[in-house]
């Protein structure tokens, strides 16, 4: 959430009260799915070196610092505030990838370990649909600076929360390189990232508009929905149809927005697909790692959702702006893209390199 209740505030706040042009904003936007990436080839090492849960609590903290300086500072131009941006999510995608990656699994017995990253996944999607809600309603009441300390107050509640758990210490490995794939992307599993990827930065589009605190709401309806189809729906359903129904979902969320702007359902089946598309995702990721890759795939689903998402956010404020139609006919193009490749080409290659 701390990340989550800045996605429909702080692009208000970059063009209103720092007077930002409407690319630059697209610019800040954005380039949060770069940091994403580049503490990922160094993860494995500072795990390793130091201890795991040390590890996550610096990049929280950093995360923290982050968020709070723009509240202490009077006014910040174009390229301090990218640069701000390009830290967040520098210090919240190492922040994911040691949770994700490490402690989830750290903490949890083998037979335990798929529903912990199943788990783990969708308080982050909860998260899309709260905070982002309760930015605004910050927001118009309080002004940005209490959507700042909203921010920087999750992110320590969540460093407390790493502070009660306790991690039993293990010997670091002696061949771990500086620089590795382990913990940050699944080589192997390129083709389901890009199918993932492509999918998000349609659905950031569809972020970057702007909506009201209620419908993010109905999208949290359509999160507990998923959760009741997966449970109930997809339990015993063929392994394709879940991803594809997921889809199915989103594409109908667009058309409605598109034809009937006025409808409430969007945002519900907008929900309703994320989360069923997801939870299938991530779970195709990891029967496709091998043994003790488990992690590695978890973080290549954070990576794929988090940055696509970020890269379809920031490309809606910054190329798109004032024009709806384009934008929600180029998601919509987007996430259809992604299911014809999903069908025709990517299901059969997973079905023939799987692990599990």
């Amino acid at each position: 959430m701390s990340v989550t209740l800045l996605i429909p505030t702080f692009p208000q706040w970059s063009l209103y009260t720092e007077g930002l042009s409407v690319e630059e904003t697209g610019w800040v936007m954005g380039i949060f799915a770069l940091g994403l990436f580049l503490m990922g080839p160094f993860c494995s090492k500072l795990v390793q070196q130091y201890r795991r849960n040390q590890v996550c609590i610096w990049a929280i903290s950093a995360l923290t610092l982050t968020l709070l300086l723009p509240v202490y500072v009077s006014h910040i131009d174009f390229w301090q505030i990218l640069l701000l941006r390009l830290f967040q999510g520098t210090a919240f995608g190492l922040a994911q990838m040691v949770i994700a990656s490490t402690l989830v699994i750290d903490t949890c017995e083998s037979f335990q370990r798929t529903e912990a990253n199943h788990s783990a996944t969708w308080f982050s999607r909860f998260a899309l649909s709260i905070g982002p809600m309760a930015g605004l309603l910050l927001f118009r009441q309080f002004g940005m600076s209490s959507v700042f300390y909203a921010a920087a107050g999750c992110s320590m509640a969540a460093a407390l929360l790493i502070l009660f758990v306790h991690f039993p210490f293990r010997v670091p490995s002696e061949d771990v390189h500086s620089i590795s794939l382990d913990r940050f992307f699944l080589g192997s599993g390129w083709p389901l990232f890009l199918n993932l990827f492509v999918v998000m930065v349609g659905v950031g589009l569809i972020l970057s508009l702007r909506f009201e605190p209620f419908d993010f709401a109905l999208m949290m309806i359509g999160f507990l929905l998923a959760l009741l189809a997966q449970r109930f729906v997809f339990a015993d359903a063929e392994l394709k149809s879940e991803a594809v129904t997921g889809l199915l979902l989103i594409i109908a969320a667009i058309l409605i927005l598109i034809y009937v702007p006025s409808s409430l359902l969007h945002f519900p089946l907008l929900g309703l697909g994320l989360g069923i598309f997801g939870a299938r995702f991530v779970l195709l990721l990891i029967k496709l790692s091998r043994h003790c890759q488990r992690g590695t795939a978890q973080s290549t689903f954070i990576l794929g959702w988090e940055s696509g998402m970020a890269l379809g956010i920031g490309l809606g404020i910054g190329f798109f702006d004032g024009n709806r139609g384009l934008l929600l006919f180029t998601a919509l193009f987007l996430v259809a893209l992604g299911m014809m490749a999903y069908v025709l080409f990517i299901h059969r290659w997973f079905i023939q390199h799987k692990n599990r």
